[in-house]
């Protein structure tokens, strides 16, 4: 039994580590398709903003129909992996206009809306105990997928968009047929009937929507963050006066966005032996502060910004499995998929908010301090962190450890 949960565990975290690849494909690309397409740095963004869009609508869709607690999870995921590969090979291929590669980036999100929650339903069958350890491995893998595409730009991808675009549409095709090596865990809730009065009781159940605060607050920082980490970067090697700004850039945003995947797996170890709410505020307070110090690591010598932006990365989403393994703890047992599914939703519509603000802030201060106002994201998920803490509800929580 160990054996086959932890074998399960890693097919999922590579078949997940694979098909997130797709999440800044475009992004990465995101100069060189600007330059072909005549994009403005508005509309550059919303290559990474569809794709956010795009999962809302897909979660939201999904939680409304229960599709994670009435088709099989990896059935699902496997399809939404291959369907998002194609959408993503279209934009390589056919593509010459930014509209159509935006509208193609919003049905990737879509797709995408398929994989990342029913991944953790599938590992929650299989984990009673050590959940927060096996979801950490997931989100873990998910982070460094999602910056697979910066290291593919690093090692060629400059100036070659098509070659970022194909090989993470590859990559997730691979994802989408490992997955269907998994069979259900024995903890799986068996398929639950479409009930529409489910989203109601997730949404009236308060420990569940404190645990969701705190994930929350953590998006608004997480997202804005990844999406702008690499021209943050090139601006302050820029300032330093750094030469090859542009591929230092592209390999230390790899780097701090993989990084995270040490993170998620470290606090989830951590979490099952402490406590969900102690970790993820720990976590929240670093990458917070972070926030505000990336102002004084702006254009500074790599020996400083190297090691600064590696432990905001590592931090900043070493939390975010936690969230996740809390829902899971707290919700009703029938429709977690669906508790999981709205969480997720909701996360990411406050992304989109915080990716378009971050320019904005640009515009108004440079770069130096456009990520300050994202430390109230961290703030406010670790005040809703403390409310779950004092609730009954943390009896449930990592074994009791809250």
């Amino acid at each position: 039994m160990l054996a086959r949960k932890y074998r399960v565990l890693s097919i999922v975290a590579v078949a997940e580590l694979l098909a997130m690849s797709l999440w800044f494909s475009a992004s990465a690309a995101g100069p060189e398709l600007a330059a072909q397409w005549g994009l403005t740095d508005a509309e550059t963004a919303w290559l990474t903003i569809a794709v956010q869009l795009g999962f809302v609508v897909g979660a939201l869709a999904s939680s409304l129909l229960t599709l994670s607690d009435t088709v099989p999870p990896r059935n699902l995921f496997a399809a939404s992996a291959v369907a998002g590969a194609g959408f993503t090979a279209m934009i390589a291929g056919v593509v010459t206009t930014g509209p159509l590669a935006i509208g193609l980036r919003f049905l990737t999100g879509i797709a995408l809306a398929g994989v990342y929650p029913p991944g953790m339903k599938i590992l929650a069958g299989w984990f009673e105990r050590g959940r927060g350890f096996a979801i950490g491995v997931l989100v873990g893998a998910l982070t460094i997928g999602s910056a697979l595409p910066h290291l593919l730009r690093a090692v060629g991808g400059v100036g070659q968009p098509r070659l970022v675009l194909f090989g993470a549409a590859g990559l997730a095709t691979v994802g989408g047929v490992l997955v269907l090596l998994v069979e259900p865990g024995p903890y799986q809730a068996p398929a639950a009937p479409f009930d529409p009065s489910a989203l109601a009781r997730i949404l009236r159940d308060r420990p569940t929507m404190l645990a969701n605060g705190g994930y929350f607050g953590h998006m608004w920082e997480l997202y804005a963050v990844w999406t702008w980490i690499p021209a943050y970067l090139v601006a302050s090697l820029a300032a330093s006066g750094a030469e090859n700004a542009a591929e230092v850039a592209a390999l230390l945003a790899f780097a701090t966005i993989a990084v995270g995947g040490i993170g998620a797996v470290l606090a989830g170890r951590l979490a099952d032996q402490y406590g969900r709410t102690t970790v993820t505020s720990a976590s929240m307070i670093v990458s917070g502060v972070a926030c505000l110090g990336a102002g004084f690591a702006f254009g500074r010598a790599l020996i400083v910004v190297v090691p600064f932006v590696l432990l905001w990365g590592f931090a900043i989403v070493a939390d975010s499995a936690q969230f996740s393994a809390a829902v899971s703890e707290v919700a009703e047992e029938s429709y977690v998929g669906t508790a999981l599914t709205l969480q997720t939703a909701i996360g990411f519509l406050l992304t989109t908010v915080s990716i378009q603000l971050v320019p904005v802030l640009v515009d108004l201060v440079g770069w130096q301090w456009a990520f300050a106002p994202l430390a109230v994201g961290p703030a406010v998920g670790t005040i809703s962190m403390y409310w779950l803490k004092q609730s009954p509800a943390a009896a449930r929580l990592a074994g009791g450890l809250g």
